[in-house]
């Protein structure tokens, strides 16, 4: 967050099962002038947007210029969070990472979700559903397609 802050950008990189023990070393707290990529191994790729690297490991790249900080005080006070909110400059996906109809294949990347306490969850189905209403879910209930 002080680094955004102070930089004016970040880069949002998704978080994956592979690099889950990278993703738990980066969360410790740390000084703004220290390097998370030295502490987690990770790789720096020269990101186009903005002047920050991003990870090169990562499937999934979102450069931002930064917006806003929101403080979410916590209980007990140590327990605090800051949200950081930014303006999308630009993203990288992996072509590896794409299925055939141009989607992201969440199935073959597993991105992580933080559940609270000390659990994640890695992303293992897929499922979709149409909002009822839409044009789409219109047009499949009277068996019509976008051809």
């Amino acid at each position: 967050m002080t680094n955004a802050e102070a930089t004016g950008e970040f880069v949002c990189n998704m978080a994956t099962y592979d690099l889950r023990e990278a993703v738990n070393i980066s969360s410790m707290r740390s000084e703004p002038d220290e390097d998370e990529f030295a502490a987690t191994g990770l790789t720096k790729a020269v990101s186009q947007a903005v002047s920050v690297p991003r990870v090169a490991e990562s499937p999934v790249h979102i450069e931002c210029a930064y917006h806003l900080t929101m403080h979410m005080p916590g209980d007990p006070p140590s327990e605090a969070t800051d949200i950081v909110f930014g303006r999308v400059l630009g993203v990288h996906i992996d072509d590896n990472a794409m299925t055939q109809d141009g989607r992201i294949d969440v199935l073959k990347i597993k991105p992580l979700a933080r559940l609270g306490y000390m659990d994640y969850l890695a992303v293992e189905d897929v499922f979709e559903m149409m909002a009822p209403g839409s044009t789409e879910v219109q047009n499949r209930l009277m068996g019509q397609t976008d051809a």
